[in-house]
């Protein structure tokens, strides 16, 4: 099929299929077979050959594997020996322009099968052959540029469009690390906005979203292009500002952001009137790790706010340090797996293929007995890096697989049960052997608990790695990749893993039926996981939507609270016996129809 450049969308701005191409010598239609097998033996990375005439206009395609395999059988040399190559080429291949976009070439690709994916497709200039391109690098092409956007969902904040706290914390490292070479100095400015909830409450928060946008780029305004803004939460913005004289050079920048606040501001029609309160540390006077430089000028803003608003002050020896509330944390969280305060949640999986729960995921919360239920994104952070997430980890595969034949002894059908490992348990020597353990105490079938990593474990130590998988998978463990598509996303490495489900991250999920690259990415991943025999997880799916779309993109399974949220042990089973039910009375009206 020949889409000619002029028959695509000429107003999306992505790259060209250029991009991709790689030239590969094309055979013409009168070689003989065996002088390409002969090509193909000596390039074992070639993955196909373009097929041209004598004018070097494309006629198909030559797929390695289906014409290898042909070969290997017996006599085939002898059979074919003086058949041109024209007799094995894929004649329907994919010919797109070199000014064909990459997402207009996903789509062409992804529509026209499987097959495509694998052997690829031809690009010409003027209507002759140019290059060839496949599905691997397409899918790669695609992923880095999602990437890119997912790295600024990750580091910028989407309101003020200023650097969140992720950025911020690698900035003020760099900057740290840079004045210790330099023996320069470098101030900080915490700064919060005075009386802000009183806007939230009394006018909208649309309306506080629209004052934080104004304060950001004040904020930006006031500082040099070398200084950075950030946004950590609410109403709280930081600066780093390299390279200062002395203290004086942090006060008059301070004065210099009071009084912008002094202008009234205009808000969605109204004249508003808001003031900040600012504290400052500076490095290495006040001290030379970041976090503790920014819990000082966090408590010389408060110092500031006690001292009336509208003001500066300079972190002075003696200051309270809020830090309390992260120590007192960690000492609870310590206490916790002894005190049984922990408990799981699970969120079922359904097949898309009928609807049938087919499995659940198991999802920690701590009962704390002040602050009530919290979820790990309030404890995961401490517990990875005070090391308890391993005793915590033990914890967690070792409930869920009691939990799980609990529930087989009340006469409940077993189902998948998916547990999420960290990498600081992972790689622990014992790992295996505890998995092996919790299995023979609790009598669960291997088949029946499924290990979900990330892909940020299979970046290191390679070889170590694939030996741990490799043993799990012969004791009969499932192995899954969560948030798939966020990590290193190139399905070629999977191979020399044991893997078997993908869980692709909800970011490609969420309002995909808007969203035409996730849709493709979605898809491409479903085509060329399928050729790896490999099962798909939606993740996050809340809507109708979505549910339809990752279904009619390939995918298998489903999660996300268009079906549940994650339920306690109790509700869980109330949710599974009303929600089979539906369905057995889905079947009967479909039956009686």
């Amino acid at each position: 099929m020949t889409l000619p450049a002029a028959h695509i969308s000429s107003i999306n701005q992505s790259p060209t299929v250029k991009l991709l191409m790689r030239h590969v010598q094309p055979s013409h239609e009168h070689d003989a077979c065996l002088s390409v097998l002969e090509i193909f033996q000596k390039n074992p990375n070639l993955f196909a050959i373009p097929v041209v005439n004598s004018e070097g206009m494309p006629l198909g395609i030559v797929d390695r594997h289906l014409f290898v395999e042909t070969f290997i059988k017996p006599y085939a040399r002898e059979l074919y020996a003086k058949r041109k190559i024209s007799e094995f080429m894929v004649e329907k291949a994919i010919v797109v322009d070199m000014g064909t976009t990459i997402d207009d070439v996903s789509k062409i690709i992804i529509d026209a099968g499987m097959q495509h994916m694998v052997i690829g497709f031809i690009i010409t200039e003027n209507g002759l052959y140019v290059g060839l391109a496949n599905g691997h690098d397409l899918l790669n092409e695609i992923m880095q540029r999602k990437q890119e956007g997912l790295f600024y969902l990750a580091h910028f904040d989407q309101l003020t469009n200023l650097p969140n706290r992720l950025l911020f914390m690698d900035r003020l490292t760099r900057a740290l690390g840079d004045a210790h070479r330099k023996k320069s100095a470098i101030g900080l400015l915490f700064i919060d906005l005075d009386n802000f909830k009183n806007f939230n409450d009394s006018m909208g928060h649309g309306f506080g979203d629209q004052i934080l946008i104004a304060v950001a780029n004040r904020l930006t305004s006031c500082a040099r292009e070398v200084d950075t803004v950030a946004r950590l939460s609410g109403d709280e913005f930081i600066m780093i500002i390299e390279d200062i004289d002395n203290q004086n050079s942090l006060d008059i920048l301070c004065h210099r952001i009071l009084d912008s606040m002094k202008s009234p501001w205009e808000v969605m029609g109204r004249n508003v009137f808001l003031t900040a309160s600012i504290g400052t540390s500076v490095y290495p006077h006040d001290s030379t790790e970041a976090g503790d430089l920014i819990l000082k000028a966090d408590a010389a803003m408060y110092e500031a706010k006690r001292g009336g608003r509208n003001a500066h002050t300079h972190f002075k020896t003696g200051m309270r340090l809020y830090s309390m509330d992260k120590m007192t944390l960690e000492n609870d969280l310590r206490l916790a797996i002894e005190r049984n305060e922990f408990e799981l949640f699970y969120q079922p999986q359904v097949s898309v293929d009928g609807g049938g729960v087919i499995g659940m995921e198991a999802l920690i919360r701590w009962n704390h007995p002040e602050r009530g239920l919290l979820t790990p994104i309030h404890f995961i952070e401490i517990a990875e890096k005070t090391g308890l997430i391993i005793a915590i980890g033990k914890w967690v595969v070792k409930e869920a697989c009691r939990q799980h034949q609990e529930w087989i002894q009340c006469g409940y059908q077993p189902l998948r049960i998916s547990v999420n490992i960290s990498p600081l348990q992972f790689y622990q020597t014992s790992f295996c052997e505890d998995i092996r353990s919790v299995l023979a105490e609790t009598g669960m079938m291997p088949s029946s608990l499924e290990l979900e990593l990330t892909e940020g474990m299979f970046m290191h130590n390679i070889d170590n790695v694939v030996k741990v998988l490799n043993e799990l998978h012969d004791l009969g463990v499932l192995l899954a990749i969560d948030d798939f598509g966020t990590g290193y996303s190139n399905l070629s490495y999977l191979k020399r893993f044991p893997i078997d489900r993908l869980k692709i991250d909800q970011s490609f999920v969420r309002g995909i039926e808007n969203e035409s690259t996730n849709m493709e990415i979605v898809r491409t991943i479903s085509n060329l996981a399928k050729t790896m025999s490999l099962e798909l997880v939606a993740e996050g799916v809340e809507t109708a939507d979505e549910m339809n779309i990752v279904g009619m993109c390939g995918c298998d399974f489903m999660q996300g609270y268009k079906f549940s949220k994650p339920l306690s042990s109790s509700d869980f089973l109330l949710w599974r016996s009303e929600y089979e039910s539906t369905l057995d009375v889905q079947t009967v009206i479909l039956k009686a129809s």
